[in-house]
């Protein structure tokens, strides 16, 4: 009988630890998708299938979505990595005030410029050590 009620115990925790993960990935999806990247995606998705003829747009658009709960599951296991369900749910919090809208429509267009900025600055420090390598 104890062992029993032991393996139910241990059931009951798996299930409940299932559940929390699967709450858990979720809601990681969730704050993933406010962040702007579901747009981002979009676009990329329309971008890459830009010569594709009218004729198979839309079997292309359908297959390339399907491939984004995929991209969605690996992106919130990155998340996961990194913050706790409770600070997740504060960030989901945040991108559903005016500020975090804000910033997660301004947020892609703001990374590509910083990476312009960063690819150029490295190309200045490359320069300046290419001075001190003669």
């Amino acid at each position: 009988m104890k062992k029993l009620l032991l393996a139910c115990m241990f059931l009951v925790a798996i299930v409940t630890q299932s559940q929390e993960t699967s709450d858990f990935k979720t809601e990681t999806i969730e704050f993933v998708k406010l962040t702007g990247a579901g747009a981002a995606f979009d676009n990329a998705i329309s971008q890459i299938g830009f010569q594709v003829s009218e004729a198979n747009k839309e079997a292309y658009t359908k297959e390339a979505n399907a491939t984004l709960d995929g991209l969605y599951d690996k992106i919130a296991d990155l998340y996961m990595k990194e913050f706790t369900q409770s600070e997740i749910k504060e960030l989901i919090a945040f991108y559903h005030t005016d500020l975090g809208k804000k910033l997660a429509i301004k947020q892609l267009g703001l990374t590509q410029k910083a990476m312009m900025f960063g690819q150029s600055w490295g190309m200045e420090v490359s320069q300046i050590a290419q001075k001190y390598n003669e």
